[in-house]
């Protein structure tokens, strides 16, 4: 409801310049989330039923793709429907709904990134620290921690737009309800809540990078020093899958939202950062992980056993 009166639903335009293309895009979007369910669900079972990966590393991975799951959940589903449908209005509560979860569990995300690399620190720094270093208690204190720090950057922010009015405009220029461009559409002055927004995110993001840079350092001039090529092959190895993740989340959402005063939000870095990154995490982290390739093999063959006696 537009002229004064207070919007009640918000219309997300989607993709406008593809419009005949919008079947194809939400048929491919329920695509990569099917693959995306099932490439870590398949990382979930494998790490939960093989003791052999009940290390620290796999725990932080084990959450790492709960988190993904639900990222993609809080956006997908509604996207590739409303696509499909052609109904692209979303109730006001659903849309700040969905900017909450968005914004928690990106950056639970990236905290849990964080620790991920300080796990990959201890192991190479201090291998034979590790196992009385990243013990149990440690683990959860640091998944706590992610959980934590998620909460707490984003419920001001998320109260902050929610007391804000809006009057006008209810088409919001994108797939899913993004805080930057929910701002945009306020009939209110919004420099205050833009400017605690882009200092939450600022906190996590560079807070949360800045310990992934730190810890990398530390592993790479550990590495440079290992007597042979192999040994340093090796350390290198357990760490470029988690190094890839890293790179591709933190330069999305930096280039995305990390920019006081901007309400641009580019929808092929969007579409980096909630569709490509989650469906290529699970490929990236069991293709390139010897162990992970081990217990899928493991796996198989029980299945195949299985139904060979049936």
């Amino acid at each position: 409801m537009l002229n004064g009166t207070r919007i009640t639903v918000f219309l997300l335009l989607g993709f406008p310049s593809l419009h005949h293309q919008e079947c194809l895009i939400a048929i491919t979007f329920l695509s990569s989330y099917v693959v995306i369910l099932a490439g870590n669900l398949l990382v979930i079972s494998l790490i939960l039923s093989e003791r052999d990966l009940y290390r620290p590393m796999y725990f932080f991975l084990c959450n790492l793709s709960f988190l993904e799951i639900f990222i993609t959940t809080s956006i997908i589903p509604k996207a590739a429907g409303s696509l499909l449908k052609g109904n692209k209005t979303i109730s006001y509560s659903a849309c700040l709904t969905q900017c909450y979860f968005y914004s928690l569990l990106g950056y639970i995300e990236f905290v849990l990134l964080a620790a991920m690399s300080y796990d990959r620190y201890v192991a190479i720094c201090y291998p034979l620290h590790y196992p009385m270093l990243m013990n149990s208690q440690l683990c959860l204190q640091l998944l706590l921690a992610s959980w934590t720090a998620g909460f707490l950057v984003t419920i001001i922010p998320t109260i902050l737009i929610a007391r804000l009015p809006f009057c006008n405009d209810n088409r919001i220029d994108h797939f899913f309800c993004d805080s930057v461009l929910l701002m945009k559409l306020s009939c209110a002055e919004t420099q205050i809540v833009e400017l605690i927004t882009f200092v939450a995110s600022s906190i996590i993001l560079f807070g949360s990078l800045g310990m992934t840079a730190l810890s990398y350092l530390y592993i790479i001039n550990t590495i440079l020093r290992l007597p042979s090529t192999s040994l340093r092959q090796k350390a290198f190895t357990t760490c470029s899958s988690h190094l890839t993740i890293v790179i591709l989340g933190y330069g999305s959402c930096i280039f995305m939202y990390v920019q006081p005063s901007s309400h641009h939000c580019n929808k092929a870095v969007a579409l980096l950062n909630t569709v490509v990154t989650p469906l290529i995490n699970p490929f990236i982290f069991s293709l390139r992980n010897q162990q992970m390739k081990d217990a899928l093999k493991i796996k198989l063959a029980e299945i195949s056993l299985v139904l060979n006696r049936q």
